[in-house]
């Protein structure tokens, strides 16, 4: 999965697109400017790759919503249980989010966003109201709202960050953060939305950790087959896609070279992996890897999602929830 460095393709990411190993495209701020302008160059995207794609973007609510003027402006999750009074309304607005982010986004043939957060709301600055509570247990309920939101729509989950991001200091886009506890801890802890999500199959993809687990793996969470395929896919049983995050952010440089980094993240499990905002690592992956992949069977699941047929009238009861807290 690559990215677009303006609001327009340039030649050479029209030819990234057309490469066979490419497989979906990713949208920033940088992308947009208008609504219309988005549509267009989706369309273009589209049209360059030449082949199914999966078009993403990062449109959580709060801080990390990518897509401002014409879109609702959501609240970060954390701040969800600020602006309710009870139980009720707390699940009625996580749902409503989850329909608004999904609706707006599928109005512009965008596929997924990478949404809900799973993280604990603890000591990380770079998580902090991006999630939903301290509490895993109202992490696990109120994700699940937005998720029922968000399927309403049509629109797949992807959870992050496995096995958890909550509780280390350290920001993975800037530095390999270190968490010591034992997997136990962690089971009692940030891994129980994770897992309840997954029993419960509310979760169609997943996004791991640039975090090192050092009592448990010397890899980064993204780079483990233990973590991946021992716990994600043995222990939790999960058989959706895995994203790898950005192997340009700091934390995936203990992996090597840009195509190292892929080569370890696909070799753990991952389906799918992210290169941006470096366009020579995303081009050096490409190259590196040509020929010795094939695409992940899972990857067709999260393309072709409908809009549902009460789409639209979801989606006016969603506002009407919204519009009583916005203010």
């Amino acid at each position: 999965m690559i990215d677009c460095r303006s609001l327009s393709l340039q030649q050479d990411e029209r030819d990234m697109l057309a490469h066979p190993l490419t497989g979906g495209v990713i949208l920033f701020t940088r992308n947009y400017e208008s609504v219309d302008q988005l549509r267009a160059l989706i369309k273009d995207i589209r049209k360059a790759a030449g082949k199914p794609l999966i078009i993403a973007v990062d449109h959580e609510g709060g801080r990390v919503q990518r897509f401002r003027p014409g879109f609702t402006r959501l609240p970060a999750m954390g701040q969800i249980l600020q602006l309710t009074d009870s139980d009720n309304d707390a699940d009625a607005l996580s749902y409503a989010c989850g329909v608004i982010m999904a609706y707006e986004l599928k109005q512009l043939d965008i596929d997924i966003s990478f949404a809900p957060v799973l993280d604990i709301n603890g000591v990380s600055n770079v998580i902090g109201d991006r999630g939903f509570s301290p509490n895993p247990a109202l992490v696990s309920r109120l994700a699940g709202c937005l998720i029922d939101g968000m399927h309403a729509i049509g629109m797949p989950s992807t959870g992050k960050h496995f096995p958890g991001h909550g509780s280390v200091v350290a920001d993975s886009h800037i530095d390999t953060p270190v968490d010591e506890r034992d997997l136990q801890t962690i089971q009692q802890q940030d891994l129980l939305p994770f897992a309840d999500l997954i029993a419960r199959q509310k979760i169609d993809a997943m996004m791991p950790a640039h975090v090192r687990f050092a009592a448990i793996d010397d890899k980064p969470a993204g780079f483990s087959s233990y973590w991946l395929q021992t716990i994600l896919r043995g222990k939790l049983g999960f058989d959706g896609v895995i994203f790898s995050d950005d192997l340009s952010m700091e934390g995936a440089a203990v992996a090597g070279t840009y195509p190292e980094r892929a080569e370890q993240a696909l070799a753990a499990g991952c389906d799918m992996v992210l290169a941006c905002n470096n366009t020579n690592g995303a081009l050096a992956i490409l190259n590196g890897l040509s020929g010795t992949i094939e695409p992940s069977h899972r990857l067709s699941r999260l393309t072709g999602w409908q809009l549902s047929s009460t789409a639209e009238q979801t989606y006016q009861q969603a506002c009407e929830v919204w519009q009583r807290y916005d203010s």
